[in-house]
């Protein structure tokens, strides 16, 4: 058996930084939307004893997938050994959580090649895996909270796209968040509260965001630890971006563009960032059913 998912990667249209908890993560309010820049997963199944296997070319350490099959298995999955085969599009260490991606990719896979004994088992293996995990479950637009695994659907935004501007560098998240503590970035809890209930406000009044929501608090971390980040925020006004926004914990620039003609006013600006930002990426925002499981052999064929 061989079947596929694609694996999006997310933007946060909004972050809110709130105080580290006794576990050592932060409390955060946060949107996450997931875009059409994806990786794509394959699932095959194995004959045979033996441990399962997670390939990604070009991606070297410890992968993620590799945990999501190994807390399957310990949570008594007896599904057949299987080959993760990870096609890496989605810049690493970028702030898009990609690997989280992977991994929630991994779980809805498997979970399709043997049923699951319990409903609820993706769902908790995705809060031990990450904080990003449980958000890409069911891709779609969800209000986060917590470390970012207590979700909440909210209405889809009105017409929007971005232009990412991904940098050669990474940060490692762990490095941000430190950054962000050294440099007291963390609301208190009033304050967070306060953006939260803003938000959901927001949420329920119209499509789009205010700009003075379309904020990320650990902006000025990844600046502090990588300072190119300031000319790709730069770049992303000059090309008519409606918004400029650091994904995540960086380094990845996302530009944000509103209305009915975003798409192709994205189009047009990744087009004019080409030559100074070659890898420039328009993105649209996806659902769940972009990252359904297929059937490798059934799946329609791409034109060529």
């Amino acid at each position: 058996m061989r079947l596929c998912a694609l694996a999006p990667g997310k933007l946060n249209l909004c972050l809110f930084l709130g105080a580290t908890r006794p576990d050592g993560f932060h409390e955060l309010v946060t949107l996450f939307q997931p875009v059409s820049l994806a990786d794509e997963v394959e699932l095959e199944t194995l004959s045979g004893r033996g441990a399962d296997r997670v390939e990604c070319f070009g991606v070297e350490g410890p992968n993620i997938a590799e945990r999501a099959l190994a807390e399957l298995r310990a949570r008594g999955w007896d599904g057949p050994r299987v080959r993760i085969e990870i096609r890496k599009r989605i810049p690493v260490a970028a702030g898009m959580a990609g690997g989280s991606a992977d991994a929630a990719a991994t779980l809805r896979l498997a979970a399709a090649a043997h049923p699951l004994s319990n409903d609820a088992l993706m769902a908790e293996i995705a809060v031990v895996l990450g904080a990003d995990v449980p958000s890409q479950l069911l891709p779609g637009p969800v209000l986060g909270s917590g470390v970012g695994e207590i979700l909440t659907s909210v209405p889809p935004r009105g017409p929007h796209a971005a232009v990412i501007l991904p940098s050669p560098e990474q940060l490692p998240t762990v490095a941000v968040y430190a950054e962000a503590d050294r440099l007291g970035l963390a609301r208190s809890a009033a304050g967070l509260e306060d953006r939260r209930r803003t938000l959901e406000t927001a949420l329920r009044l119209g499509p789009e965001l205010p700009p003075g929501l379309l904020v990320n608090d650990l902006e000025p971390a990844a600046r502090s630890l990588c300072p190119s980040i300031d000319v790709a925020l730069v770049r992303a006004r000059e090309i008519g971006a409606d918004a400029a926004l650091v994904c995540g914990s960086g380094p990845t620039v996302a530009g944000i563009f509103w209305g009915a003609e975003a798409p192709a006013r994205a189009r047009v600006a990744a087009a004019a960032a080409a030559g100074r930002v070659p890898a420039a990426i328009l993105v649209v925002p996806v659902d769940a059913g972009f990252a359904a499981v297929q059937d490798v052999d059934r799946r329609p064929r791409r034109a060529q």
